[in-house]
């Protein structure tokens, strides 16, 4: 065999396998069909955190009045917003291939394609080796629905390459990437306008998650609808016009661009997993908690096997298959028990472990209790009220087996959590470690007080 790993795609996950694999002993190599980096620094991650500082100062600026200050209006350049952008992505995006050049690994630049269970072709070499790792990530999903092709639209992909701002936006979608690029160009001057689906955005979420969000969305003039039906698109005037129903009625609004933002799919086309014996199920590769694929010598990690599409869990199972590929006799298994998300929204919304909406689908026994920001001293005088901490106890024991936080710095806020669910901490732990007054991580003490009182109780 040429090698005795063989990474396939040299992102987040990617990398991790192969760092992983070489730290054991084993002789690596990577293959990427370009351009390097990974979907999360180039298209993902950083790109778009990148932007969303752009439009947060904005907002901020346009809410000096509130305190006590004047400041002429503000004006989005999308072009020096682009350039920042561009900057910091080829900063992050050269330490990444550096990474990838390095001397431990041979790097492989080419599309993939399994040509058996152990031979993969690269262009026009055939390169062997005793395992493999499958992090090709993902691409955007297309839905065919009536006219949406023919008056065209962008992606997430095209909308961080704008450098003229669109007069306004139609956004279909209402998970992580549709809410954060609304909300970017809500504040930098388009008139956009989202349109979601299910009831509520954030649809796999707890609905009290969401209203905040899409109250302050309404509040800074987007116009959002929900449990909706899309119909068709057409084009007038040089306007794009969706069709849909809403609240029993039909709706149509128009607009000069559309982002399209319903979802991702695994890049797994033509990559000829059936000559290896690698089943997938609904477009994804199924792996079990090992990261095997049906091919025990064929692992899948992040986008790809579609059970999270978030870099640290990618980053994750990338470690456990770069070990188990190279230590097959003692695998590593994923736990998901710390599953967390962050939407970088404002408010932010960031959760851990299981919500409301998990434990009645699987009968798990739970107390919860919340506390909102309109009613916390560190929040109101930053002018940050939207929104809530919840957390979620074992009703005996008063262990944490979730929380969500939706408002101000909540992606830096769900640490705390985190950390006290990886020691299995309780709500009585939580209550009584000390918390600096005035901070906005003293709010997470509240519905913990009230739990362990709760409990104490019976």
């Amino acid at each position: 065999m040429d090698f005795d790993v063989v990474i396939i795609g040299g992102g987040s996950g990617g990398y991790a396998a192969a760092r992983t694999a070489q730290t054991l002993g084993a002789k690596v190599g990577i293959v990427d069909k370009g351009p390097l980096g990974g979907l999360c620094i180039l298209r993902g991650c950083m790109p778009t955190k990148t932007i969303l500082r752009s439009s947060d100062v904005m907002s901020l600026v346009k809410r000096a009045k509130e305190f006590g200050l004047r400041a002429s209006k503000p004006i989005a350049k999308m072009d020096e917003i682009y350039a920042r952008k561009k900057a910091l992505v080829k900063e992050f995006a050269d330490y990444r291939v550096e990474q990838l050049n390095s001397p431990r690994f041979e790097l492989i630049k080419g599309k993939a394609t399994f040509l058996n269970k152990n031979t993969i072709q690269v262009g026009k070499k055939t390169i062997t080796s005793r395992s493999f790792v499958i992090g090709t990530g993902s691409v955007v999903a297309h839905f065919d629905i009536p006219g949406l092709s023919e008056v065209g639209y962008i992606t997430s992909d095209e909308a961080l390459e704008l450098q003229t701002l669109p007069k306004s936006m139609i956004v279909l979608g209402g998970g992580a990437v549709a809410t954060e690029f609304a909300q970017f160009f809500s504040r930098v001057g388009s008139k956009t306008t989202l349109i979601q689906r299910s009831n509520h955005i954030f649809s796999s979420s707890d609905e009290d998650l969401a209203r905040p969000v899409e109250n302050r969305f309404r509040e800074e003039g987007m116009k959002v609808y929900t449990g909706t039906q899309l119909i068709k698109f057409t084009e007038q005037n040089g306007k794009k016009i969706a069709h849909f129903k809403h609240e029993g009625k039909t709706r149509k609004v128009s607009a000069e661009i559309i982002l399209q933002a319903l979802g991702r799919k695994p890049a797994i086309e033509n990559l000829g997993l059936e000559n290896a014996g690698v089943k997938t199920d609904r477009g994804t590769i199924v792996v079990n908690d090992a990261m095997q694929t049906s091919n025990p010598n064929i692992y899948a990690v992040g986008d790809c096997n579609g059970i999270y599409e978030v870099v640290h869990i990618a980053i994750q199972q990338g470690e456990i298959a770069g070990h188990n590929a190279i230590k097959g006799t003692k695998k590593q298994k994923m736990n998901y028990r710390l599953k967390s998300e962050v939407v970088f929204t404002d408010p932010q919304v960031a959760s851990v472990g299981f919500n409301e909406k998990e434990c009645k689908a699987n009968n798990i026994a739970y107390k919860a209790a919340s506390y909102p920001f309109n009613d916390h001293g560190k929040s109101m005088v930053l002018g940050e009220t939207h929104g809530f901490v919840k957390i979620l106890c074992n009703p005996k024991s008063g262990e944490i087996i979730g929380a969500q936080i939706v408002g101000p710095e909540a992606g830096e806020l769900i640490h705390e959590l985190i950390a006290v669910m990886y020691f299995r901490g309780t709500v009585q732990d939580l209550a009584q470690i000390p918390h600096y007054h005035p901070t906005l991580s003293e709010i997470i003490t509240y519905p913990a007080e009230d739990l362990a009182d709760e409990i104490a109780q019976g």
